[in-house]
């Protein structure tokens, strides 16, 4: 029987870099993969996924327009779907990426963030934490040596940023992994 998989982590977590190993394996077994991105995510280019090591492949863009699962008709059959940067589907999507799970019984695995700068919950990540079958994080540290949870935005100067909107598609330049406890000592110490 086939699943709904979340697998979340804090930047530079290797999500991407997961997500593409994952393809690669199944493919490597002559299975079909059906890779997604939603078309928020354009850092690398519209329809590229592509991870801080350097692995990079082309996905499927889905605007927030579509309805996944009749892209998924129209692309054809797969035997698996790999869906990077998920929090950026709308619940809907998701709803429809579940669907698509219990109707045409094809695995789903959707890597992503849960919470954003603000640790709050991306719309599509706490979706896919209300409906998915399984719940894996995927750990990375701080430079502290804890566990990392956070993704604290940084500005130029390297200052943690409290206050816009909650999308900015960055990278390094824009965006470190922290725990909890350094997030909090960094913007007290910054006065705010």
């Amino acid at each position: 029987m086939a699943k709904l998989y979340f697998k979340y982590g804090a930047m530079g977590s290797s999500k991407s870099a997961q997500a593409l190993i994952t393809q690669f394996n199944y493919e490597e077994l002559g299975m079909k993969v059906w890779l997604i991105k939603p078309s928020t995510d354009d850092r690398d280019g519209a329809d590229i996924i592509k991870s801080r090591i350097g692995l990079m492949r082309h996905a499927q863009v889905i605007t927030p327009d579509q309805n996944v699962k009749e892209e998924y008709h129209k692309a054809g059959k797969f035997d698996v779907i790999i869906a990077d940067e998920a929090q950026f589907l709308s619940p809907e999507q998701i709803d429809q990426l579940r669907d698509i799970v219990d109707e045409e019984n094809v695995p789903v695995l959707c890597f992503g963030l849960r919470t954003d700068f603000l640790t709050n919950f991306f719309p599509g990540a706490r979706r896919l934490m209300e409906l998915a079958d399984s719940i894996t994080e995927i750990k990375t540290v701080c430079s502290c040596g804890h566990k990392a949870t956070v993704n604290a935005r940084i500005d130029g100067e390297g200052r943690v940023v409290t206050k816009g909107s909650q999308i900015l598609i960055g990278g390094n330049d824009s965006y470190i992994a922290m725990c909890h406890k350094c997030w909090k000592k960094k913007i007290a110490e910054q006065g705010e």
